[in-house]
């Protein structure tokens, strides 16, 4: 048993790195092409991806899984088309840190949910770790005056980070009786959430062809940090909790901090760094802590 978790959790942490790395090869590829084409692009490659792997090791469909087909679309268009699809417009409008940052306030927004659909009330040391969120949220932007579109960025952002959460409860939901392969799952909901994609570009007439370097940023993001990684991800949601999971996911934010430094020569203040270290341990306790105390 202590062996599974192990490997879950090696996992789930190279997920984190793949995903890390994501932020800055979009940030490249936005250079050249727009947000909705890239995402588009991305998810509708990565979902032929996993339907070729469900072909080659002959994977049969769950006679189940034919009666769970709006349950497939609310996971696309929550997991992919918002908080996929309105990650990489937050990505265009703010910078890599920024954006991250805002995105990993998603456990806050999954104990808002639960308060409202699950009627699950908070704990006090839940209710504290909220507060030192919004102290280290003050404490990052404070100073600074954002421009029109990167407060468009942040709201989309925003609401990025709640399609994330509803896709983290929804996801795991489904599989806590083990019914439902996570292949399956993942499969169906990628296909479903880039169909969605691809209906909207192509109605928005945003179709174009990439060049050569944004094909294979395309390529290495469809394939390994989506395909791949989504697979692993899921895959450790059946030996971790979804908390345990938002915990090391959380260590995206130190991870993009340092590769946007590095890669994209994005600046950071102490006092963004102070804002940052902040929002971590509030998160930390929002998930973690309460679990020792309830």
């Amino acid at each position: 048993m202590l062996s599974k978790r192990i490997y879950a959790l090696a996992e789930a942490l190279l997920v984190t790195f793949l995903w890390s790395t994501s932020y800055i090869l979009i940030k490249i590829g936005l250079r050249e092409l727009n947000p909705l084409v890239f995402v588009t692009y991305r998810y509708a490659l990565a979902s032929i991806v996993l339907i070729i792997l469900s072909t080659m090791f002959r994977y049969k469909c769950n006679k189940n899984l034919r009666s769970k087909q709006l349950l497939f679309l609310l996971l696309g268009f929550t997991g992919y088309f918002i908080a996929q699809g309105l990650q990489f417009f937050g990505l265009y409008y703010l910078p890599a840190i920024t954006v991250t940052f805002i995105l990993n306030m998603s456990p806050i927004f999954v104990l808002v949910l639960g308060m409202f659909f699950l009627k699950e009330k908070p704990t006090i040391i839940q209710l504290i770790g909220v507060i030192i969120v919004i102290c280290g949220v003050m404490l990052f932007f404070s100073g600074s005056l954002l421009a029109l579109n990167e407060v468009l960025g942040v709201f989309l952002t925003i609401l990025s980070g709640i399609g994330w959460a509803l896709y983290m409860v929804i996801f795991r939901c489904c599989l806590r009786d083990g019914k439902i392969d996570v292949f399956a799952l993942t499969t169906y909901s990628t296909s479903f959430g880039s169909l969605l994609l691809l209906g909207t570009t192509i109605m928005t007439n945003n179709i174009m062809i990439p060049s050569t370097n944004s094909l294979y940023i395309i390529l290495w993001l469809s394939i390994i940090n989506t395909a791949l990684a989504f697979i692993l991800w899921n895959h450790a949601l059946r030996v971790l909790r979804a908390y345990d999971q938002s915990i090391l996911q959380n260590t995206m934010l130190i991870q993009i901090t340092l590769l946007a430094y590095v890669f994209l020569r994005e600046s950071i203040t102490p006092q963004k760094i102070l804002g940052i270290i902040i929002i971590f341990i509030g998160i930390l306790i929002v998930q973690a802590l309460h679990k020792y105390i309830t």
